[in-house]
């Protein structure tokens, strides 16, 4: 804004007219209302079109006293607003929440991102998952740990049991807890409330949330689609004596604000920041940009450091890798440098928003703290900007200081008829790029001090020196090895003959869309995607006609006496070492990939591929079906709707569903295990069939993959974690 930054509180009769407004004005009547999340900023700061701008008479800047203008018409609509909602800050003040006030960078972690847990030594490795984080962006302040969608609904676990069933149980969810702690960093759990059709906790959300977050030691709850999180969850956590910050994720109303400490931001990003709602109506609270799908981040770390909130780095979106670039990872560094450094000035309750700069593009925010200020910056140009930026009072003995490239400046003084004196500063701000000024009549302290030394060498080579290409996480199927070739069918198992397929096959992902890294990478392909078509010879193998049984699966445990290092629900629905009374004929369930491996190298089979599983469920035809291209119910099980799992039909119950080959029950009574893929940061295995448990109430529950030319894809972390009442599986063996 072309402008010299006077007295804010200073309006004339004639600006008050020219912008239709009244000290006394009703903040209804607000020129600047907010739209969701965000206060627009005045339209003159932002370029029109060639076109528009002819059309108006061209270009013009703002006209003096607009940024005052807009201040006044703001903070008349905070100050009428939070009367209006009877506004209560007391949350703010407990100690236990005060850790939200600095918590500027927080990733949503999938817990099964390999770098948190090794099920090879079968233990969590936070270190290493932070370290990792450190290293390319500069470390986090809080992390949201996901455990829950998109797994959930393969079974009847509800939200609460998908945690119990992390590796190490409760004791090991409450390990990793206090590994984050160790390292400074709060964590946080997702709630579900459409989470309505698995199994019932027995007792009200709100208590069973809270007690199960005490018993964690967990800092906050983020409230999954949640539009505002109700103020009884809150007081369950204050009954219980443990206060937890709740994070809803969508806009909640005003009111919510004095419970709510903080929320995720959804932006519409202009060219001019905008300034964030919740943030301008309480200082203290904090806001975390999520933006998940972008892939350039820098409208993400702009409008955060303008705002003095902090930002969501989420990478692993349902496993599906959308990395931070170099150049993105650096930015952040630097930004959540400098806000974690000047972390008090952020909660200001005298923030300006939109102080006037010299330059177009250049947007700073003003935060001042007892006889300090400090300024926040961002260049939203596509090039750099030296030179004046900022003009400030001048007061007696008052330094300024460039926190970001940690110098101090030297101010121009200039006299402007009715002014007592002016300070101009010049510093430069790189292409999409940050600043931050100090002013102070003091010595910088030490932290000061320390933080702008650390500045001076982060920012010794420019944000444009970084890379900011993204790329897919490229992905590798886990080998099977083949197995000793049978020259006849083994007993219970199809010959499958030889023959040219054409493999065709789609996700079932609810999210993602057609982004690259999204589902798998084939052997055959460059890159993760979720539609597939490829011809391939498959040679002849055979195939067991049924799921393995239960009977057939204690016969293995006898006779090799397997028992897995991770044991927690493995074989979940047996007592006593054996299944229930009549379900010897019904597939085994509660089995990991690494449980059925085992199974089938006993057996002399192994698991199939993927290809291997729908050319025996589809032939050459193209099917829909193992039966053919229609729906038929009577060749598969009646669908479980309740909230508690029911068993699964024998595996000859459904004659009728059998493939062109003769086999059975390949379709809706259990999932079955086939490959598995691996990237660097998350494993997944390849489901076919689909299951008869089918809850209800929400889209996000896992989705059922019936149809031969779809799978299912389920993110695993640990042997405890996979199994499922609902995942069976079924071997093949070589031919000649």
């Amino acid at each position: 804004m072309n402008a010299v930054h006077t007295s804010k509180f200073l309006f004339t009769s004639a600006l008050l007219a020219m912008f239709g407004l009244a000290v006394t004005g009703q903040a209804q009547d607000s020129h600047y209302r907010p739209a969701g999340e965000q206060i627009p900023s005045p339209d003159c700061l932002t370029l029109s079109t060639a076109y528009a701008a002819a059309l108006s008479g061209g270009y013009a800047p703002c006209p003096k006293g607009t940024h005052a203008a807009w201040l006044n018409d703001v903070t008349h609509w905070r100050m009428e607003r939070r009367i209006r909602i009877g506004y209560d800050s007391s949350r703010y003040d407990m100690p236990a929440l005060r850790w939200i006030q600095s918590s500027f960078i927080q990733p949503q972690m999938m817990v099964q991102d390999r770098y948190l847990y090794d099920p090879a030594t079968g233990k969590y490795t936070v270190d290493r998952y932070l370290d990792d984080l450190e290293k390319r962006y500069g470390g986090i302040d809080a992390v949201l740990v996901w455990s829950t969608y998109p797994n959930m609904g393969i079974d009847d676990r509800n939200q609460l049991d998908m945690v119990r069933s992390m590796p190490g149980g409760i004791a090991g969810v409450q390990q990793m807890v206090a590994d984050f702690h160790r390292r400074h960093v709060r964590v946080l759990f997702p709630m579900m409330m459409w989470d309505q059709g698995t199994r019932d906790p027995g007792r009200p959300w709100p208590q069973a949330i809270a007690d199960f977050m005490k018993q964690l030691n967990a800092d906050g709850v983020n409230g999954d689609t949640q539009d505002g999180v109700p103020l009884a969850f809150s007081l369950a956590a204050d009954k219980v004596n443990h206060p937890l910050a709740f994070e809803p994720e969508s806009s909640p109303a005003d009111e919510a604000l004095a419970w709510d400490v903080m929320t995720w931001g959804h932006y519409v990003f202009s060219f001019t920041p905008q300034i964030d709602r919740y943030k301008w109506l309480e200082t203290r609270h904090m806001v975390n940009i999520s933006d998940r799908w972008n892939r350039n981040k820098t409208d993400d770390l702009q409008f955060a450091f303008f705002n003095g909130v902090g930002w969501e780095s989420w990478e692993n979106i349902w496993g599906i890798w959308n990395g931070i670039t170099p150049r993105d990872g650096e930015a952040t560094r630097r930004m959540a440098t400098l806000e974690r450094g000047v972390a008090p000035f952020l909660v200001s309750k005298a923030w300006e928003p939109l102080y006037p700069t010299h330059s177009y593009g250049i947007f700073a925010s003003r935060w001042p703290l007892g006889h300090q200020t400090v300024w926040t910056l961002v260049n939203r140009n596509e090039y750099d900007v030296s030179g004046r930026q900022i003009t400030v009072t001048s007061q007696a003995g008052m330094r300024y200081f460039d926190l970001y490239h940690g110098i101090e400046l030297k101010p121009v003084h200039e006299d402007l008829p009715g002014h007592h004196g002016l300070d101009v500063l010049s510093f430069p701000i790189e292409a999409h790029g940050f600043g931050a000024i100090l002013a102070t009549d003091t010595e910088p302290d030490a932290a000061m001090l320390q933080l702008m030394a650390r500045m001076k060498a982060m920012t010794a080579a420019p944000l444009s020196s970084f890379s900011n290409e993204w790329r897919p996480l490229p992905q590798h199927i886990v080998p099977i090895a083949l197995t000793k070739p049978s020259s006849t069918a083994p007993k219970g198992m199809v010959r499958v003959p030889a023959a040219t397929f054409v493999f065709k096959v789609r996700g079932i992902e609810i999210e993602g869309g057609n982004d690259a890294g999204v589902d798998v990478q084939y052997p055959w392909e460059d890159a993760p995607r979720r539609f597939h078509e490829h011809t391939l010879h498959i040679h002849a193998f055979y195939m067991d006609k049924y799921p393995v049984t239960n009977a057939e699966f204690k016969q293995f445990l006898e006779a090799s006496h397997y028992r897995p290092r991770d044991v927690l629900n493995f074989l979940r629905d047996w007592k006593n070492g054996t299944y229930p009374e009549g379900w010897a004929n019904k597939p085994v369930t509660w089995v990991s990939i690494e449980d059925a491996r085992a199974y089938a190298s006993w057996a002399g089979k192994r698991l199939p591929h993927e290809w291997e599983w729908q050319y025996a469920a589809q032939g050459t035809d193209g099917r829909i079906y193992p039966w053919g291209d229609t729906w038929n119910t009577n060749a598969v099980p009646v669908p479980h709707h309740g909230r508690v799992l029911g068993a699964p039909d024998d595996v000859d119950a459904q004659p009728a569903g059998k493939s062109p080959f003769g086999i059975l029950d390949m379709v809706g009574n259990v999932w079955q295990w086939t490959d598995e893929y691996r990237d660097e940061h998350t494993r997944a295995g390849i489901l076919r069939g689909g299951s008869d448990y089918q809850p209800q109430g929400s889209i996000w529950y896992f989705p059922q993959a019936y149809r031969n030319d779809e799978h299912g894809k389920l993110l695993l972390m640990a042997p405890a974690y996979d199994r499922s009442g609902t995942v069976g599986f079924r071997c093949v063996e070589d031919a000649p």
